[in-house]
């Protein structure tokens, strides 16, 4: 299985995870379309000959088809994400077209899949931490927000279909708040990274209601670490996997400690602003914290990148972003 295919690799994930994957001697197809991702995240990996790029679209079932006939495994990354930034429409059909379209031809040669999901699956569940087994508990449909959380959830009941139809061997990865180089530097990248940016620039880090909202956040080489696991581990098919930091954190106490590391001697600078003011009906998750027992004992998984550690290397990447890219 030492040639794979990464859906979506100019993204955060996708480019970090080709160049580590890269680094241990698999061969790398990696398809995108540039619409949620930069060429500049995988511009160094052109010079590697162990790795191919082909640009292009998920939601074409017949360029996904040529392309997974020749690999032994698929990392399924490609999504659109957080339907604030554009209609719901598109949320649900790229996610769910695409995911098909990526088990269809996967399960042709019967290769494995890792199909990563999300932590927002687990919506308003109150029980906390969320383990695998958790309810999922969304909003009403009305509300646009829960579409990218709809289309995750159906991915994940087509993948474990297409294994009870055809015996295709799929496993999955839900992350918990992924952060660190090649982030999007929008909300699309998480607060931290409208945060640095605000931080940055010495402009009011803007907070979503009162800021009491708990998350975790997980280094990028942790969330790579996860993921590369879940393939390389047969025992693994089957079964989901919270891939996260299960370290708590106020959103509002975030913001200060980002302000801090990039201005230590100011105060912070926060904004409040009211959910009435998004487009719509909107609905916030007050607490998303993983139980990662599960990927402790199968996958041998544990993050050991804490955000004092993690949150420096993001800032420093994202001071290197051109300023033409900075409203993208």
């Amino acid at each position: 299985m030492k040639k794979v295919l990464i859906t979506g690799v100019a993204g955060f994930v996708g480019s970090n995870l080709a160049k580590e994957l890269l680094d241990r001697g698999y061969e790398v197809i990696g398809i995108d379309n540039y619409s949620q991702g930069f060429k500049r995240n995988i511009q160094d990996l052109f010079a590697n000959q162990a790795f191919k790029f082909y640009e292009g679209d998920v939601c074409d079932k017949d360029f996904c088809d040529r392309l997974i006939g020749d690999v032994g495994g698929v990392f399924h990354l490609a999504a659109f994400k957080i339907p604030r930034y554009g209609g719901a429409l598109d949320t649900l059909h790229i996610n769910t077209r695409g995911t098909e379209n990526i088990l269809e031809g996967a399960r042709k040669t019967k290769c494995k899949v890792v199909f990563a999901s999300t932590s927002d699956i687990y919506g308003k569940n109150p029980d906390i931490p969320f383990n695998e087994g958790s309810d999922l508990v969304l909003g009403q449909t009305n509300i646009k927000r829960w579409s990218y959380a709809v289309s995750k959830i159906f991915d994940e009941h087509l993948c474990y279909a297409y294994q009870e139809k055809y015996g295709l061997p799929v496993t999955i990865v839900r992350y918990f708040g992924g952060y660190g180089p090649n982030q999007n530097i929008t909300w699309r990248g998480g607060p931290q990274s409208v945060f640095i940016e605000c931080a940055l620039g010495k402009k009011p880090i803007p907070i979503h209601g009162n800021g009491k909202q708990r998350r975790s956040f997980t280094y990028i080489s942790d969330i790579i670490n996860g993921t590369i696991l879940a393939m390389e581990r047969d025992k693994t098919i089957g079964e989901a996997f919270n891939i996260g930091n299960d370290r708590e954190i106020e959103i509002i106490e975030l913001a200060k400690m980002i302000w801090r590391m990039v201005n230590p001697d100011g105060e912070p600078r926060i904004e409040f602003i009211e959910y009435g003011s998004f487009s719509g009906k909107y609905e916030d998750v007050q607490r998303r914290i993983p139980d990662i027992t599960k990927s402790k004992q199968l996958l041998g998984f544990e993050a050991s990148v804490e955000l004092e550690e993690g949150l420096p290397l993001a800032i420093d990447w994202q001071k290197r972003i051109p300023s033409e890219e900075k409203g993208s």
